[in-house]
């Protein structure tokens, strides 16, 4: 689980592991790097794992970041596994739209509900 300078709030619910981010702007290179590493860390630890990632807090995203979620995203499903994105702020959805990444996602208004979404 998440370290002491974790840049992520992660809890287990049922089977699925739910994850906030702590940063409201996920722009430098090297905490995306590290959100990356850690979030992989958690699929890993999962034998078919089911991730909610909530953007809930974030007010910024960089293309680094997005191209993390992508690559995210791939062990995920490698793993036979599911991944839902919740609580993204409308204009951060635009940049998902605009790259087409709101067809490769899916993507719920809440935590809550991408939870019921889960098989």
């Amino acid at each position: 689980m998440p370290s002491a300078d974790s840049r992520l709030r992660v809890r287990k619910q049922d089977a699925v592991v739910q994850v906030e981010f702590i940063d409201r702007n996920i722009l430098d290179e090297a905490n995306i790097q590290l959100i990356s590493d850690e979030i992989s860390r958690i699929i890993d630890q999962e034998a078919t794992p089911k991730l909610l990632i909530s953007f809930a807090n974030v007010d910024h995203l960089s293309s680094a970041a997005l191209g993390a979620l992508i690559t995210i995203n791939n062990k995920v499903r490698n793993k036979n596994g599911q991944l839902r994105l919740a609580s993204i702020d409308p204009q951060i959805y635009e940049v998902f739209v605009i790259t087409r990444l709101n067809k490769l996602f899916q993507i719920h208004e809440t935590a809550e509900e991408a939870l019921k979404s889960f098989a």
